[in-house]
């Protein structure tokens, strides 16, 4: 499992313009990029894989061996507890039916009158989810003829270095693979307490509950899950390019060129992911930076430098120049 930190706009980053510039041979030198540290909300994720599955499933079998007479029910029926789904006869109901109708249809009728057939009743209020029986088939004790379930959920698993940033009530947003322009939001009503091994990974198993099932949902369907673990408001974002280190090594950012020289501002990062990178301290909201165009590539054997890293010292100058004496 993944963690990644999705970043929501709160407020627009103000962008300047390029500073550009050419030799008068009209050979391109790096262009550098001056934008605005913005404020944005930041949300910590954890992202994982699960599965649609009933959140209870119950199998139906029957009360003896015999005979399935009518089936009274179809896959995909709402059920409520104590309806009948099938009636059937017991393997005695069926022996002695058998001969009575070789004995004519007044016969036949007098004993399906005497001899009741078996209720198939369904104990929960749910959904058929599994009919498992054709009307005429014959079938055991421990057969399955149906099976309900209660309510759909979703159930994934979470590594162990995962499973402690995870708590009861935290939002998730569920996209399936069947379905993968249908987010559904939902919420994290279980966390199991026994983990399972699989290739030396202690996975756990966490259960989600949607709002509200839509339609499409599907027992055994693939879905792709966001557990938002934390989310913090108005959180100072610079892109991560413009992140650097000043004369002394500490990590900054540069805010100004004067007279052709960066001007550095000490800065503490805090979280990055992808191209934003989070300024704790040495920016407020709307300062300005600057960072070198990604796009430029310096050539080879070129004498310039970078105006905007610091200066090597004169005895890194030296002990390159003795190594490449030798």
């Amino acid at each position: 499992m993944k963690k990644i930190i999705i970043i929501l706009v709160a407020a627009a980053v103000a962008a300047g313009g390029f500073y550009a510039f050419k030799k008068k041979n009209g050979a391109q030198k790096p262009g550098y990029i001056t934008v605005q540290a913005g404020l944005r909300d930041l949300s910590e994720a954890v992202e994982t894989t699960g599965v649609v599955e009933p959140e209870n499933r119950v199998e139906i079998q029957p009360s003896a061996a015999g005979r399935v007479e009518r089936i009274l029910a179809e896959e995909g029926a709402a059920i409520k507890a104590g309806q009948i789904l099938a009636l059937m006869s017991s393997s005695d109901r069926v022996a002695i039916l058998d001969a009575a109708r070789s004995m004519g249809d007044e016969e036949y009728k007098t004993w399906q009158e005497t001899y009741k057939p078996i209720k198939v009743i369904s104990p929960i209020s749910g959904t058929l989810i599994l009919k498992n029986v054709v009307e005429g088939q014959t079938v055991g004790a421990s057969s399955v003829l149906f099976a309900i379930s209660d309510k759909l959920i979703v159930s994934a698993s979470l590594d162990e270095s995962d499973i402690g940033k995870v708590k009861l009530g935290q939002h998730a947003s569920i996209l399936l693979d069947a379905y993968p322009d249908r987010k559904v939001s939902g919420r994290v009503f279980k966390i199991l307490d026994e983990g399972t091994t699989k290739n030396n990974v202690v996975t756990y198993t966490v259960k989600l509950r949607p709002g509200s099932v839509p339609p499409f949902f599907r027992s055994q369907m693939t879905a792709n899950i966001k557990i938002r673990i934390s989310q913090r408001k108005d959180v100072l974002l610079v892109p991560a390019q413009a992140v650097t280190l000043d004369q002394n090594g500490g990590t900054a950012v540069i805010t100004s060129m004067a007279a052709g020289k960066p001007m550095y501002a000490q800065v503490q990062t805090g979280q990055s992911e992808g191209d934003q990178v989070e300024i704790v301290s040495g920016l407020k909201a709307g300062d300005s930076v600057i960072y070198l165009e990604r796009s430029y590539a310096a050539q080879k054997d070129s004498g310039g430098t970078n105006p905007l890293m610091p200066k090597s010292s004169a005895m890194s100058r030296q002990q390159r120049r003795a190594v490449a004496g030798h």
